[in-house]
């Protein structure tokens, strides 16, 4: 069995040596020929697994090991018998935690009190709703969009409409959908992103082409008002200069990028093969995981609660380390701009979710208790 992978899956050798001859490959430069005698195709979101590269392919099976799936072509898939398995939820810890860290800066910059905001959640998947049982979970004010589900009992959706008339952090976490009841593709267009609340934060850790990228660089130049976060960009890896330069903080697609939530996209993919090829799993992520380089951390019960949730938060991540590199990295030569835009992905450093933290409070101290619990802080 052959099997053709992305470069940059983690734990490929680990759980897969044992199936089959692995071939690595750039996930960009996958195309017809580099599948062209492969049984098993392992993807990230950079290739487009589509009918024209798999046409007289001998692929039966094609794993993504990502939440997303608008890079797979499933209605060929589908008609054609191809087994196919992605990875749902597997990062959505790491955006959640680049969520969290991206309003502490936007917090420090505009002197805000972050308790006392109204969030806006578009999307409540995966990703979405762990960010709005986190925020709930620390007592602030959650408005939640999501045309495709049903609320929970005891909860209610709002319109995007509401959203923006509402919110003065929107947070972005749907698929990308160019069809079917509520696309996504433009989402937020020039007329939508002209009704942004005065001072409104705007988050975008999904997919670029849900904000029209063009619209919301006119929108930052008029508006000094507005604050905007992206971590993915419309036509990347080519970014759009002037819109980095304009936002608060620019990253390139990292958010998800955590050690847990890439390893553990690895290890979904090898138990759907494994069941495709009907039989057991011989490892689990937990075997492999590494210690988390900060192990622990002790408050005493008179700490500041909006202190410690600061600090807590950013002893696990900052994403301003990662806008400082990929600012660095930005170059006027487009060729030369998306080469650099994959290598800060490719070269990721470690970085570890927030819920392997464990913290200690010395004395009772309710508050910094919910404060942890929120956030799925193991308390010692």
């Amino acid at each position: 069995m052959l099997i053709v992978a992305d470069e940059n899956i983690p734990l490929l050798t680990e759980f897969f040596q044992g199936a089959g001859e692995i071939r690595r490959l750039p996930g960009r430069s996958i195309d017809r020929a580099a599948i062209a005698e492969a049984d098993v195709l392992l993807v990230r979101s950079v290739t487009k697994v589509t009918r024209d590269i798999l046409v007289g392919s001998p692929v039966k099976f094609v794993g993504t090991c990502t939440i997303g799936t608008d890079h797979l072509d499933l209605e060929y898939f589908n008609q054609t018998g191809i087994q196919w398995a992605s990875a749902p939820g597997c990062n959505a810890r790491g955006v959640v935690d680049y969520v969290l860290g991206s309003l502490f800066t936007l917090a420090d910059l505009d002197g805000a009190d972050l308790s006392r905001r109204i969030y806006g959640v578009v999307g409540a998947g995966q990703v979405g709703g762990r960010l709005i049982d986190a925020l709930r979970g620390l007592g602030w004010d959650v408005r939640v969009c999501d045309p495709l589900r049903e609320p929970a009992a005891g909860e209610v959706h709002v319109s995007l409409d509401e959203i923006l008339a509402e919110c003065d952090v929107i947070s972005l976490h749907t698929p990308l959908t160019r069809s079917g009841p509520a696309p996504t593709w433009h989402l937020l267009d020039a007329e939508r992103l002209a009704r942004l609340r005065p001072g409104a934060w705007l988050i975008n850790a999904a997919r670029g082409p849900i904000v029209d990228n063009l619209a919301l660089r006119a929108l930052l130049t008029e508006r000094d008002d507005v604050q905007a976060v992206l971590d993915v960009w419309e036509h990347e890896p080519s970014v759009d200069l002037a819109l980095a330069d304009l936002c608060v903080l620019a990253t390139p697609h990292i958010a998800g990028y955590s050690l847990d939530g890439r390893q553990r996209g690895t290890e979904q993919i090898y138990q759907a093969f494994c069941a495709w090829q009907h039989q057991a799993p011989a490892l689990r992520l937990s075997d492999l995981l590494p210690n988390a380089w900060l192990a622990g951390l002790e408050l005493h019960a008179d700490s500041d609660p909006a202190w410690a949730l600061a600090m807590v938060c950013r002893a696990v991540y900052d994403p301003r380390r990662d806008d400082a590199d990929f600012r660095r990295s930005l170059n006027d030569d487009d060729a030369l701009q998306r080469v650099a835009f994959d290598a800060l992905r490719k070269h990721y450093p470690p970085r570890r979710e927030i819920d392997a933290l464990n913290v200690r409070i010395e004395g009772e101290a309710p508050l910094l208790r919910q404060q942890m619990h929120a956030l799925g802080i193991q308390l010692g």
